[in-house]
């Protein structure tokens, strides 16, 4: 699997990016560890997951792997901090003590001294930009986290956040920002993705399969085994099921047949290649399914392909976006 650097910075992660969100939830330890397993063999590198991630199952599935199933030395650890839930509700806290000790928690499930690449999960208005950057600066000075990234931040607060930690000498720089994107979510490409380039920061996609819409599985009706069945994400599946959605996928399935290859992996290699884009994070309940999404790595769009996918996926734009 080919090897990008992380935005500007000097670290290289696969162009694949295994997601963990069901680690420990939907997906136990057994078959987590088998898809480890045929990630790293395919050539993946970068393991992403988080501490709101099945209040931190899904960490724990991973420290239980590493050292035992795998080396730590042959993953790129990245996780997250800032969201939870209390009582069965979401909560964002970037506070300074929030995000700190939530990474110190990483660690000790995670069960290692360090995470490769650290990321404040959301943006909140509860706290001042200054705090939580400074959490950040305290993680990568302590040595707790290499690099330093942050998530779901439109395109004014990675400007604000990015321009914050290259003003004063010293302070970690931000290298990565993880946000939605696919051919069913094109918003990023108003502000995220231009601010993104301009300040050399890596694009991490999550969802880049539209909630699994795009593999066309939800073309004849929801599958009894789907994540649409499932009361943990039905909420993220809804929203993709309209009538643009549908045109969508139907040319991403027309694409397939013309190119021999399945929805999945056009759909993914559509994201994968897209300019300013690292690595696309791909998940799965099972292992069979994930052997599906690393198929992807023998396709590459041809360029009429590409633009037929974006013209029908177009998002709307206007002033002053263009």
């Amino acid at each position: 699997m080919e090897q990008r650097r992380l935005g500007r910075s000097g670290l290289k992660v696969s162009r694949l990016a295994l997601g963990t969100m069901t680690w420990g939830r939907d997906t136990d330890e057994h078959e987590a560890g088998d898809q480890l397993r045929i990630f790293l063999e395919a050539g993946g590198t970068l393991l992403d997951t988080a501490a709101g991630y099945g209040d931190g199952e899904s960490e724990r599935v991973i420290g239980g792997l590493l050292g035992s199933a795998v080396d730590r030395e042959e993953v790129v650890l990245a996780t997250k901090a800032g969201i939870s839930r209390r009582t069965g509700e979401r909560v964002v806290d970037t506070s300074r003590r929030a995000l700190l000790d939530s990474l110190d928690g990483s660690l000790q499930r995670l069960g290692t001294d360090h995470v490769d690449l650290w990321q404040v999960h959301a943006w909140s208005d509860e706290t001042e930009l200054e705090e939580t950057l400074s959490a950040v600066d305290h993680a990568v000075s302590t040595g707790r986290a290499l690099y330093a990234g942050i998530s779901n931040f439109s395109g004014w607060q990675t400007g604000r956040a990015v321009t914050m930690q290259s003003v004063v000498p010293g302070r970690a720089p931000l290298v990565s920002t993880q946000v939605e994107y696919s051919l069913l979510q094109r918003g990023i490409e108003r502000e995220v993705l231009p601010a993104a380039e301009a300040l050399g920061l890596g694009v991490l996609p999550w969802s880049p399969l539209g909630a699994g819409v795009l593999t066309g599985k939800y073309r004849s009706g929801t599958p009894a085994d789907s994540r649409a069945a499932s009361p943990h994400f039905a909420r993220f599946i809804e929203r993709f099921l309209d009538d643009r959605s549908r045109r969508i996928v139907e040319s991403v399935c027309t694409a397939a047949d013309g190119l021999d290859a399945s929805p999945l992996e056009v759909a993914l290699a559509w994201v994968r290649d897209a300019p300013g884009v690292t690595a696309p994070v791909v998940g799965a309940r099972t292992a069979a399914q994930l052997k599906g999404s690393l198929e992807s790595e023998r396709l590459t769009l041809p360029a009429e392909i590409r633009s037929a996918l974006d013209e029908v996926s177009a998002p709307p734009t206007g002033y002053p976006d263009r």
